[in-house]
């Protein structure tokens, strides 16, 4: 059997002796290194070791080709890493995976967002990377990965609750106590939330949220929050009636609001808003066939004086 290594030149140990010295009377000197060159010798002259190299040389080549024509790619989706391969071998495949405080986050999404399948191993699995793609989720407040070897995988998460409805630029968004967008409104069951509006309203939804405490049995009839130019509140009503608060003490206001409500039926009268931003008064504006049959009334009494 040819030598794989044919062509290539090696230097014989005896090569390095040192040279015949020219002065009789010189002493004769010992080789250097000649220990290191003949374990180099015995190293060069195991067994197949011609063969071993060859084919490593061989493979290194195979590599490099199947990585430039992208077959160690699909090598790799199909079955994994080479050390994941490996690993799952010596029992660190993934065979259990546990998940623990998810309420709107089903099991599959989850397991989807980190990206766990049957093709990694526990061994090199990355929880710090894992982590990070569940926390970017707005739903997920916080979340933590851990390995228990050799097979079982443990996600825990804390979610934001939904608290709130804010909209911006015509769209609704499920907001956290803090502000914090969770996601599109797409779901009934969301609708009774407290519903703000305008720039800034989300991060103060725990101010309208207040409002709506200290409106009592009134809160029933109020629709949504509105900040004006982030500032003060003004009410929605269901009726349609808007109400303007003072930027100072609004709580004060609305209480006052729903004594007034309550004694009166402010809201439910042919008004168009009702204005408390001067403390201690309150001007309703009326609607434009109110209005015309106030002032017809104010006319014919005119006449009869």
């Amino acid at each position: 059997m040819a030598s794989p290594f044919h062509g290539f030149s090696f230097f014989h140990p005896r090569a390095l002796a040192a040279p015949k010295t020219v002065a009789k009377s010189a002493p004769r000197r010992r080789p250097r290194r000649h220990e290191e060159s003949g374990a180099l010798t015995t190293f060069l002259r195991l067994p197949g070791l011609g063969s071993v190299l060859a084919v490593a040389f061989l493979s290194g080549v195979g590599l490099l080709s199947a990585i430039a024509n992208g077959q160690y790619a699909a090598f790799v989706h199909d079955y994994g890493a080479p050390a994941d391969i490996m690993a799952r071998a010596l029992g660190f495949r993934i065979d259990s995976v546990t998940i623990a405080g998810q309420h709107e986050v089903s099991d599959g999404q989850i397991l989807a967002i980190v990206g766990v399948d049957s093709r990694q191993s526990l061994l090199f699995l990355d929880a710090g990377a894992l982590r990070n793609r569940l926390l970017a989720v707005p739903l997920i407040k916080n979340a933590s990965i851990r390995k228990f070897f050799p097979d079982r995988l443990v996600i825990e998460i804390t979610e934001r609750k939904p608290y709130g409805l804010w909209q911006r630029g015509g769209a609704v968004s499920i907001i956290a106590a803090d502000g914090a967008p969770i996601d599109k409104l797409d779901n009934p069951k969301f609708e009774s939330l407290p519903f703000v509006v305008g720039d800034g309203a989300g991060e103060r939804i725990g101010e309208y949220v207040a409002l709506l405490e200290a409106a009592g049995d009134l809160r029933g009839k109020i629709r949504a929050g509105v900040l004006v130019s982030r500032r003060r509140w003004n009410l929605k009503m269901t009726s349609g009636v808007d109400v303007l608060l003072p930027e100072a003490d609004p709580q004060k206001a609305v209480a006052l609001l729903a004594r007034l409500e309550a004694e009166s039926g402010l809201i439910e009268k042919a008004v168009v808003s009702l204005d408390l931003r001067v403390p201690g008064k309150l001007y309703a504006r009326l609607t434009e066939e109110a209005a015309a049959a106030r002032a017809a009334q104010s006319h014919a009494r005119g006449a009869r004086k």
